[in-house]
């Protein structure tokens, strides 16, 4: 298996493992210990501990929660996700309590890998269909 295929392959273990079924374990497998998160969430530190926490947070959240992979694309030590987070609101998310309302958002990851470990990512997603779904108020604090 060449390292593009093994990068994909850890990868895919992710949302399978850690964030279809909750097993908070596989980060510490998955995951360096100096990872980097540029999609920053608030409350939760850009590192290791921070995504344990938005993955208990978000499953919590969403207790039906689904990742479908679209599309997993590997070139040198990068790989690249497009896929949906689909799943019902029924736990604090954002500070809102559960409305039971469904999520359905499109997101595109890009995670670095060294030495077998996602050492940074990137996320981008569609906040606004988020915040229309959930019915949240994304309007900034003055």
């Amino acid at each position: 298996m060449n390292t593009a295929e093994k990068n994909k392959k850890l990868v895919r273990r992710f949302y399978d493992e850690v964030m279809r079924d909750g097993n908070l374990a596989v980060i510490d497998e998955l995951i360096a210990d100096n990872y980097i998160e540029h999609e920053e969430f608030p409350g939760l530190t850009p590192n290791k501990e921070g995504l344990k926490g938005w993955v208990k947070m978000t499953r919590g959240a969403f207790p039906d929660l689904k990742m479908e992979v679209e599309d997993i694309i590997a070139e040198g030590n990068k790989v690249a996700v497009i896929a949906r987070m689909k799943g019902t609101h029924q736990g604090e998310f954002l500070g809102k309590k559960g409305t039971g309302r469904k999520l359905d958002l499109p997101f595109v990851d890009v995670i670095l890998i060294k030495d077998g470990k996602a050492v940074e990512h990137w996320g981008y997603s569609d906040n606004m269909k988020m915040a229309e779904q959930l019915q949240l108020d994304l309007t900034p604090v003055q």
